[in-house]
């Protein structure tokens, strides 16, 4: 693609006008509205034998990677990370197609670098997937900004060497293990978008929610975990505001009952006077959901107060 041709450094800029950090872990990859910091720097290598696959390695020295591990379990979204494998394969390749003016990024098994909004822990972070709601098509389309000029030639341009394709994005074989997704960091990571000045009052009720695993289970419910207001007393509203907020489909939203410990889904209403809630999200095609589904709870038109 034209654009990276004479490039030897770019930045990243999202459609939530954000850019494309390496985090300083050195291993996870985040999105921020700092564009001057040096870890928003991706340095471009072409691919040898291709003028239109590149890589994009950060600050740390290490490699864009689209990694076959998933951001949260029962979602399609992939994590998208910072390695140096011993091989380079092609988890580190990127195809960029330009459209409009903005580019995709295209890993080469069809998945687009991806930029997530919403409600944490998608926000501020970056996946590779294939978008299917129309509300998160945008997500995947990225403003290229060149910060520093390859002064050779195209045709004298360094590239890195040509190596074997691997077929597969398992990691076992060379590449270290892609980090877990460390909810503790969001806080630190969303600090940019805070407010200036005195924050407005808001209405409605403040819902914390936790998003369950497989079976059910949250890793320390004893922490309030992630919240949002939401402004209405209808279940069905209060799922659609989520799905839309994060760009997934199929959420049961739950709470724990004091009593046994046992989830049981919300029902209809949710209690008056706007009181917070405490929910448990879980993943329709989870097995924690099926298990749910299959039986006959009894319960009222609204769930516990958390």
């Amino acid at each position: 693609m034209d654009v990276f041709h004479n490039a030897k450094a770019v930045r990243l800029r999202s459609h939530h006008d954000k850019f494309l950090l390496a985090d300083e872990d050195e291993e996870s990859v985040i999105q921020d509205r700092n564009g001057s910091s040096k870890n928003a720097r991706w340095t471009v290598e072409f691919v040898s034998g291709s003028d239109s696959i590149i890589r994009l390695k950060s600050n740390y020295g290490k490699y864009l990677t689209a990694s076959n591990h998933p951001f949260l379990l029962g979602m399609t979204g992939r994590k998208v990370v910072q390695t140096l494998p011993r091989r380079l394969d092609s988890s580190l390749e990127w195809e960029p197609i330009k459209e409009g003016s903005h580019v995709k990024f295209k890993t080469r098994y069809g998945h687009f670098l991806r930029a997530n909004g919403g409600l944490p822990p998608w926000r501020n972070s970056v996946t590779h997937d294939i978008p299917h709601r129309t509300s998160t098509q945008d997500w995947i389309l990225w403003h290229v900004e060149i910060v520093e000029i390859e002064v050779q030639s195209p045709a004298g341009r360094p590239s890195a060497p040509a190596l074997p394709h691997s077929d597969s994005l398992d990691f076992e074989s060379g590449s270290p293990s892609s980090p877990s997704n460390k909810s503790g960091n969001y806080s630190r990571q969303e600090s940019t978008d805070s407010y200036v000045g005195s924050p407005p009052k808001l209405d409605g009720r403040t819902i914390y929610y936790h998003i369950a695993d497989e079976n059910g289970e949250v890793d320390d419910e004893s922490v309030e975990g992630y919240s949002f207001t939401f402004r209405g007393n209808g279940v069905e509203e209060l799922t659609r505001r989520f799905e839309e907020e994060t760009g997934i489909e199929g959420i049961i939203m739950c709470t724990r009952s004091p009593l046994n410990g046992k989830l049981y889904p919300l029902r209809l209403q949710l209690p008056p006077n706007n009181v917070t809630m405490h929910l448990v999200v879980l993943l329709s095609q989870s097995k924690a959901a099926k298990e749910l589904e299959s039986k006959d709870h009894s319960w009222p038109l609204y769930s516990l107060i958390g």
